[in-house]
């Protein structure tokens, strides 16, 4: 089975300068989320500098989508060897909508930062095909419209603060909301890394993020996001350092990956 995220080396989006104040500021101020954002981009940085990404780097953006979709079906409560995975002998709805969001991430970079909405239709009619009746694919519930407005406007927010902030905002709400009722989670991480990608903290898509999450645990996670959901500004910079954290072991994924490549 062949998995790629065919993401255009140098595709970044560089973090923009606001005109105005810039309304994430108040993040930073957040404990302990300038710390792990730092460290989140010097792990990303050090993986971007490895020297296959000078020429090999799909490769390694291939092998990140495999286990980043590994990874997301587990947090979703699948956990399925990677062997098993990686040799077609799977056939978990859960895993089969991961992988084929895994697979359709590429070609929704672009679209991402202008249609959010057209894109998570998309990610959510990927996820959940055999979950749910197709009538319900890509259908948000409507108690979900008002929040998802706000969620497009901060897709596409002009800030300065780290793009692994931002993108942990986006699976916060994303995963809290549960717009769709279905694979939430898997869409959640996905519309994450989508905006790491186009907002330029790993443009070439070869961390894996979602092994980040699951390597810290289900329960964690969901505590996190819980706390996250409460609304309270501990619960958003814990949520903020959880995300931080699941990209910096993400990175070293990636790391890892890239060396047994080296190895072949």
């Amino acid at each position: 089975m062949v998995v790629t995220i065919p993401v255009r080396p140098g595709a970044a989006r560089p973090a923009t300068r606001p005109s105005r104040p810039d309304p994430l500021a108040h993040l930073l101020e957040l404990p302990g989320v300038q710390d792990a954002a730092d460290s989140a981009r010097a792990a990303i940085d050090r993986l971007l500098a490895h020297r296959l990404m000078r020429n090999r780097s799909a490769e390694v953006s291939t092998e990140s989508a495999l286990r980043g979709a590994r990874a997301s079906a587990a947090l979703d409560g699948v956990d399925v060897p990677l062997a098993e995975l990686r040799a077609g002998a799977v056939d978990d709805p859960v895993v089969q909508g991961s992988l084929r969001v895994s697979v359709g991430l590429g070609s929704m970079v672009e679209t991402w930062p202008r249609a959010p909405g057209q894109v998570l239709a998309r990610l959510h009619v990927l996820a959940a095909a055999d979950l749910v009746d197709r009538a319900a694919l890509g259908r948000p519930a409507p108690h979900a419209g008002p929040r998802l407005a706000g969620l497009f406007g901060l897709v596409a927010i002009e800030t300065t603060v780290p793009a692994v902030l931002v993108a942990a905002l986006v699976h916060g709400e994303l995963a809290a909301l549960a717009p769709f009722g279905s694979a939430d989670g898997v869409v959640a991480r996905a519309a994450a890394r989508l905006t790491g990608i186009t907002r330029g903290l790993d443009p070439k898509a070869v961390s894996v993020p979602e092994v980040g999450f699951a390597e810290q645990g289900r329960e964690v996670h969901a505590s996190a996001l819980a706390s996250y959901a409460s609304g309270e500004a501990d619960g958003l910079a814990g949520w903020l350092v959880h995300c931080c954290r699941a990209t910096e072991h993400g990175a070293v994924e990636g790391l890892a990956i890239a060396e047994a490549i080296l190895r072949g």
